[in-house]
Parts: C-alpha cells; sequence; structure tokens
C-alpha cells in the first residue's frame, strides 16, 4: 500500500540518494520541513543494539536506510519489507554492501502484512507513513504482527507545522508521492485505535518521532 511514485526507478534513486548522506538530508529536511535529523542518524546508528535480541520488521524498507546500524550477527529475526520491487532492489544491495547475510526481504502490502499476528518484537516504520493511502489500516497492521510489549518506532511527516510545511506536502500529494497525511493528533489517534500505548512523540518541524508499544489486548480479529 504505496503511492505508484515510488514504482520509478528514478524517484526511488533520488530519495535514496538523499537519506543515505547524512549532511544533505539533514540540509534537505530543514529546508523542506523545518526539522533536525542529527538525533534520528543516531537512532539508526543504535539499532543494531536495540535489535540485537528481537525479531525485527523493517516497513517500509525503502533502500534500506535502517541497515546503517546493523551488525552482521544481529538478533534472530529480520525483516525487511516493501511494496516496491524497486526499493527492495537496492535494499538488498545496501545489505550485500554492508555485509547483511541474514535480512530476509518480502514485498508486501502493509495494509496486508503475510505473518501471523503476533510475530514480532519491534517494527520500524521510517518515513513512510505518510506514504501509505490508508496509514490507520498499516498502524493496525502493525500492531497485529507485534507481540504483546513489542515496540513500534518510527517518523513520519505531518500537517500543522507551517504554511511552507504544508503546501510542500499538498505539493508531494498532488504528484502521488504522498498519501494521507495526517497531524500530530491524528497519528496519536490512529495509534491509540491500533492498539498501542505509552505513545511518545518528539516533533521537529513537520517531522513527527514517535515510539509506541503494543497493549497486551489489542483486539485483533
Amino acid at each position: 500500500m504505496r503511492t505508484d511514485h515510488w514504482k520509478s526507478s528514478t524517484n526511488v534513486s533520488l530519495y535514496d540518494r538523499v537519506v543515505e548522506r547524512q549532511r544533505l538530508a539533514r540540509v534537505m529536511a530543514w529546508l523542506l520541513w523545518g526539522a533536525r535529523l542529527r538525533s534520528w542518524y543516531r537512532e539508526l546508528d543504535d539499532l543494531g543494539s536495540m535489535a540485537a535480541s528481537k525479531s525485527v520488521l523493517d516497513v517500509p524498507c525503502g533502500g534500506g536506510v535502517a541497515f546503517r546500524g546493523l551488525r552482521a550477527s544481529v538478533g534472530p529475526r529480520y525483516v525487511a519489507a516493501d511494496l516496491s520491487s524497486v526499493m527492495l532492489d537496492r535494499a538488498r544491495t545496501e545489505a550485500a554492501r554492508r555485509g547483511l547475510t541474514h535480512i530476509e526481504f518480502a514485498q508486501a502490502d502493509v495494509a496486508h502484512l503475510p505473518y501471523p499476528d503476533e510475530t514480532f518484537d519491534l517494527c520500524v516504520s521510517y518515513n513512510g507513513l505518510h506514504c501509505f493511502p490508508d496509514p490507520p489500516s498499516a498502524v493496525a497492521e502493525m500492531a497485529r504482527v507485534l507481540r504483546a510489549g513489542g515496540e513500534l518506532i518510527g517518523t513520519a511527516i505531518v500537517l500543522g507545522a507551517g504554511r511552507r510545511q504544508d503546501a510542500v506536502i499538498a505539493k508531494n500529494r498532488e504528484l502521488g508521492i504522498f498519501g494521507r497525511v495526517g497531524t500530530g493528533a491524528e497519528v496519536r489517534s490512529w495509534l491509540g485505535a491500533a492498539g498501542f500505548g505509552d505513545l511518545r512523540f518528539r516533533h521537529s518541524g513537520a517531522m513527527l518521532f514517535f515510539r509506541a508499544t503494543r497493549n497486551g489486548s489489542a483486539g485483533f480479529h
């Protein structure tokens, strides 16, 4: 469940070139969103220790931006999932470049993840929520495949940071790059409705950094 924009190798390559280059990404994030990314890159660098004893779902994995902190022997299971075959090809290349041979790759729609309930301990979802046509359904699926007490960590672009940022969001939606974009309050409500608690939010311009824990009684069907 992602827009057609991400099926284009040109568009994907441009996105990856920016996000993989920390200095360039930090400049672009500041210009476009008024966001500071230094702490996000530190979080990515720390992911290896976080994932050392956990089964992890990375969705959408994109070109493998979260791989930068992983170790060759990390964790019992790491699944990188994305709807875009172009993104997955780039993620496979990035994993090979880093010597990460343990990663499983899956072409999957985040609205219908091909995993049983309570499969994973940790879900990371960086820069994807605002690209989905139906973010509440995506969040609900992430909750479904997480075990009770499992954690969701991610980032999203949100409305309400300012006129300039909202105008950029509107243009990205017009171009088919973004899907449904919510406010921070809406993201909080989506997470709560999906069965997440202990919600921790941090705003930096139009970028929302979030962490949440899957409650023990989410009521899945």
